[in-house]
């Protein structure tokens, strides 16, 4: 996997967000969103200015009972993206009866992974406890990410451990969507350096294999997993597939039954600008899986 061509996302999500605007009134009409909500005090240790920032996305329509709710975790190589990128994503989710939660969170070369893994676990318990005033369900929380948000999902739903040192005494999470997921083995990854320019990663991830290994969800897998719903571009980066077929296997051989699903022609940037459109196939099987 070339993760150097990931920088290219931002600028291409700009396709995305320009063509967003053109509809972007008859999406929100059903929906309501409450912007740049921190979910790290200023007086935080750990603050980021502008970065450890979410928006909420949720229906306007009344429900008998509360709406299950989808955290989004952006991708962009660690070192760049913003939630600001993909309101696509949490009107779509808002429009079809989620409450959306797209987060941003610091990113190298400010922080490491860990940091950027701390961020988002705590996005995720602020959503966890104060979702409810927004029509969710605290009790239905699940993750969406792409590339490198991908990765990071992954982690938080496997690294029990991470929310225990910010207060949860279990994991929130009840299960995962994962989009074109990168990083879910950078050990493995690090360790071979096979590509020109994978050095750039060692920004993000630090020099240590022992963090690597730490910071790849594969080794984090246990029985007690939650369930995941793994999509893989037919032509995205060869790594990515090689790693989420691994990831899947492991999932196996533990007990589970993931679903898995290669979209045939689908490039590693299309995977994530697929979810402008409501219809297309991931929304097609996270609405269930959420809704259960």
């Amino acid at each position: 996997m070339r993760f150097l061509f990931l920088r290219l996302l931002p600028a291409l999500l700009l396709t995305a967000v320009l063509l967003a605007v053109a509809t972007e009134y008859s999406v929100a009409r059903p929906s309501r969103r409450t912007a740049d909500i921190a979910y790290v005090p200023a007086t935080d240790s750990a603050y980021g200015a502008g970065r450890q920032l979410l928006d909420v996305y949720a229906p306007k329509a009344r429900a008998a009972r509360p709406y299950p709710v989808v955290v989004f975790i952006h991708g962009g190589n660690w070192d760049s993206g913003s939630k600001n990128l993909y309101s696509f994503v949490g009107r779509r989710l808002a429009k079809q009866g989620v409450v959306a939660v797209v987060i941003s969170y610091r990113l190298a070369p400010a922080v490491h992974v860990p940091q950027m893994a701390d961020d988002c676990a705590r996005a995720v318990i602020w959503t966890r406890r104060h979702i409810a005033d927004y029509g969710g369900d605290p009790d239905r929380l699940f993750l969406l990410g792409h590339s490198a948000g991908g990765g990071l999902a992954a982690l938080l739903a496997t690294d029990d451990a991470r929310f225990r040192r910010w207060g949860e005494a279990t994991n929130p999470v009840r299960g995962v969507v994962l989009d074109d997921a990168a990083g879910l083995d950078m050990y493995d990854y690090l360790k071979k350096l096979a590509y020109p320019g994978d050095r750039q990663f060692l920004v993000p991830f630090g020099p240590h294999p022992a963090s690597w290994r730490q910071m790849s969800a594969v080794y984090h897998l246990t029985p007690r997993t939650p369930p995941f719903l793994l999509f893989v571009g037919g032509e995205t980066y060869p790594s990515i597939s090689s790693s989420s077929a691994e990831f899947r296997d492991k999932l196996v051989s533990l007990g589970h039954h993931p679903y898995y699903q290669v979209l045939p022609g689908k490039k590693h940037i299309p995977m994530v600008l697929q979810l402008y459109w409501q219809h297309n196939i991931i929304y097609q099987k996270l609405l269930p899986f959420v809704h259960e």
